[in-house]
């Protein structure tokens, strides 16, 4: 597969489209994601891009009708929010030369550009202080050490432990209540003994996090939502 590309429909609004090849597509297709409304092109390896275009175009009113019945992206902007903690933060201009917590809300420098981005950095290095910390307790409460711990932007799970014993998680747990960051890090030590999703598997969870039930829930109802806030500057 070869890295993607990105097109662009003009209007109102403008519509980022993401280009992706694959050996597997026989034909064009579109997809448009729940979680963030991104749309995405597949096209087969060896199409023509200009009639992949030429596709697009032809649907666009089919997916603007769609991102129209999507829910509005949750912006991070200066005078907005973002969601840290469970809570909802203010985001507040302030003399600070990166973001910082303060009295009231997140305090972000004054006029500054790439403020989304730098609200982003924020959270990643939040979310990496209180992933390790958990990790750390949950894993000597194991008794097995686990091996590297990154941070992705993933959509399709929370977090992942490898064969090797390195933990994955997504940084956006950060704006989730912390019992929910909690109960994911114990989901994913409990791999180190299970690799599986077994009774046996969910008996080590239980071991380490009792109340999952409740936090499982809560990332149903409203993960997709931490994946609608737009970071985009």
């Amino acid at each position: 597969m070869q890295d993607p590309t990105s097109a662009v429909l003009p209007g109102e609004p403008v519509i980022h489209v993401t280009l992706r090849r694959s050996a597997r597509a026989r034909r064009y297709s579109l997809r448009i994601s729940q979680l963030d409304g991104r749309v995405t092109l597949t096209l087969p390896v060896g199409a023509p891009q200009r009639e992949g275009l030429a596709f697009l175009r032809d649907r666009e009113d089919w997916i603007r009708a769609h991102l129209q019945t999507q829910p509005d992206p949750h912006l991070v902007r200066p005078g907005g929010t973002v969601p840290f903690e469970g809570r909802l933060l203010p985001l507040i201009e302030a003399p600070v030369r990166s973001p910082r917590l303060g009295d009231g809300g997140l305090l972000v420098p004054r006029a500054g550009d790439r403020i989304a981005a730098r609200v982003v950095g924020f959270l990643k290095h939040a979310a990496r202080d209180r992933l390790a910390a958990a990790s750390d307790r949950h894993a000597a409460s194991l008794g097995r050490p686990y091996g590297r711990l990154t941070l992705r932007d993933t959509r399709s799970r929370w977090g992942s432990c490898s064969a090797q014993g390195d933990l994955m998680y997504s940084w956006r747990l950060i704006m989730a209540p912390a019992a929910v960051l909690d109960y994911v890090a114990a989901h994913e030590v409990a791999h180190l003994e299970q690799m599986n999703h077994s009774p046996a598997f969910w008996a080590v969870v239980s071991r380490l996090y009792p109340d999952h039930a409740r936090q499982r829930a809560w990332l149903r109802a409203n993960g997709a939502g931490l994946h609608r806030i737009n970071f985009r500057d």
